[in-house]
């Protein structure tokens, strides 16, 4: 158990290199059609988005098969693979995060990008 995660230890320290450049900064290599990212050779990553489920007031049954759902999610990772999962629980209002976050629309050539990121009420 100790080696095992002295080497998962190991395996999260990358040599930090100064970024020259904004690109260098993001550490994106590749982008896959199937939304994978690769991070650095042999590292990849990947988001799950998830609908809000309130398991305090979920039924037994539900929340048996939230954990069954789950525990799915956590055994389809390969032994060996480094997991981290992030769990936001934070409220948020999809108008805020448009006006404070996202471009807004110039009329211009990059509209068609930031149709690609816009909220549909």
């Amino acid at each position: 158990m100790i080696r095992t995660l002295k080497s998962v230890s190991r395996q999260e320290k990358e040599k930090f290199k100064i970024p020259r450049s904004v690109q260098d900064l993001i550490p994106i290599q590749t982008v896959y059609t199937d939304g994978i990212f690769q991070v650095s050779p042999g590292k990849f990553t990947k988001t799950y988005r998830f609908e809000d489920v309130n398991y305090a007031v979920a039924s037994h049954d539900d929340k048996t098969s939230m954990f069954l759902k789950y525990s799915e999610i956590l055994n389809s990772f390969d032994s060996g693979s480094t997991t981290k999962i992030t769990i936001n629980n934070r409220r948020m209002d999809k108008r805020e995060i448009a006006r404070d976050i996202l471009i807004p629309y110039r009329e211009d050539r990059l509209d068609e990008y930031t149709e690609s990121v816009q909220f549909h009420y």
